[in-house]
């Protein structure tokens, strides 16, 4: 059975799995994300004990994902210095000498769950991770969406609510963007306390809620997903998901009208259906399209 290295890329730590050609996890790891020099040759270590056709990189950003560009593959300007301007898919292909794909963490886990977990069997979707800081993946037509750059949904803006005690939010590019009123550390400078510690009856709740509820409605009005899908550590707080179907229907104001919105949303606005999986299974399957896209390019030179 062929196997497939896979790489979820975190800012923290780095996840390293060996997935069979079933999706099956077959061994899991992690590190701790340090400098690349530190970081590298152990997991390049941990790859070549296997096997593998190919590997599959859902990481941090901002990446550069333009084929046609000299740096394609390479993490940019992200404020993690030491990985600024990395190279990173060329020094898995010659240290590996196997097909490897790269994409966004959050694209990674989107393509996961339109694929085999929540959104299978539908064309699109929106996978947002809810944590220390927030991040989305669009799903259209079965493909992952890239543009001028990738997409940013967690920097896009949202409205502060009178009774927000931090009306101008923490991000220091934006202030009051999603990621600046609702990420993990949003609610701690807010609050003075973690999000896991606080109480379901806290009004914590309330304003994420209605924030959460703002990116569901505006990613309903501005590209209709087939199912928003929400992830990440803040959304470990399961009552969250009841109060944000509640208030997306708010926001939209009966303007939408669609079964799903009289349905209230439960089948719409969901939990992951792959749970903490979703990172690492997107990364296995950019490993599969990397291989089939080499067989493919291979294929056409012999044609030639």
């Amino acid at each position: 059975m062929r196997i497939y290295g896979a790489l979820e890329g975190g800012g923290t730590k780095m996840v390293l799995a060996i997935v069979n050609e079933e999706g099956e996890i077959q061994e899991k790891t992690s590190i701790p994300t340090r400098t690349p020099a530190e970081t590298m040759p152990e997991m390049i270590g941990f790859f070549r004990r296997f096997p593998i056709e190919a590997l599959g990189i859902g990481c941090f950003g901002p990446l550069d994902l333009n084929p046609d560009s000299p740096t394609y593959g390479s993490i940019t300007a992200t404020p993690k210095l030491p990985w600024r301007n990395y190279p990173l898919t060329a020094a898995f292909r010659n240290a590996l000498d196997i097909p490897v794909g790269l994409d966004t963490d959050v694209n990674g886990a989107a393509l996961a769950e339109a694929t085999l977990g929540a959104a299978k069997g539908l064309e699109s979707c929106l996978y947002v991770t809810v944590g220390t800081g927030i991040g989305g993946g669009l799903i259209i037509h079965g493909k992952p969406v890239h543009g001028l750059t990738h997409p940013e949904i967690g920097h896009m803006a949202v409205t502060p609510l009178p009774e927000d005690p931090l009306p101008g939010g923490i991000c220091p590019y934006h202030g009051n963007c999603l990621e600046g009123m609702a990420s993990g550390p949003a609610i701690e400078k807010r609050w003075g306390i973690s999000a896991k510690e606080l109480p379901e009856d806290h009004p914590a709740w309330e304003l994420e809620s209605a924030y959460l509820a703002q990116l569901c409605a505006s990613a309903m009005l501005s590209f209709s997903p087939e199912k928003i899908i929400l992830g990440g550590g803040v959304m470990q707080q399961k009552f969250l998901l009841s109060g944000i179907r509640a208030k997306t229907i708010e926001t939209l104001h009966g303007y939408i009208v669609h079964p799903a919105i009289e349905a209230g949303l439960k089948d719409y606005i969901v939990e992951p259906g792959l749970g903490t999986e979703s990172g690492i299974l997107g990364a296995y399957l950019l490993a599969r399209d990397a291989e089939r896209n080499t067989a493919r390019s291979s294929s056409s030179v012999c044609d030639k």
